[in-house]
């Protein structure tokens, strides 16, 4: 049997994608947690770039564990039980983005893609990584 908080939450999401996008509601954070999506997909779609060799397969496991950690830890901030809380995950999830962000620099100064695979990626994650940075600051400052 289902727990109802687990069905509640796919009742809503099921709604949300039904409804017409005008009308739906939209939480706060969804376009952070959006952006995040589209990361991993296009981190995902890099990953089969890589040659088959040891170095190259520990930095895809290491990019691939990191950007979907990121997203992860975001979502469990939006639903965090307090402020302190919030603050705490939602700097869990900016330390996986900066992990990404390196794992990314290291594949941009390997000999392993072609020059510019990850640049738009790379902004991508220091953009998302500034954004966590700032709404982990003003969360703590609303509540000290």
């Amino acid at each position: 049997m289902e727990r109802a908080t687990e069905q509640g939450t796919r009742d809503k999401q099921r709604k949300l994608e039904t409804a017409d996008p005008e009308v739906r509601k939209r939480r706060k954070g969804d376009d952070i947690a959006e952006r995040m999506l589209v990361t991993v997909e296009r981190v995902r779609r890099l990953l089969p770039m890589l040659p088959d060799d040891p170095a190259a397969k520990h930095a895809a496991k290491q990019l691939w564990r990191s950007a979907t950690g990121g997203g992860a830890n975001y979502e469990e901030a939006r639903a965090a039980e307090s402020c302190a809380d919030f603050v705490h995950k939602v700097r869990v999830a900016t330390k996986e983005l900066r992990e990404t962000l390196y794992w990314l620099r290291v594949l941009d100064q390997s000999d392993w893609l072609e020059p510019a695979a990850t640049k738009g990626l790379i902004d991508e994650v220091d953009q998302l990584v500034a954004i966590l940075i700032v709404s982990a600051r003003t969360a703590k400052s609303r509540n000290p």
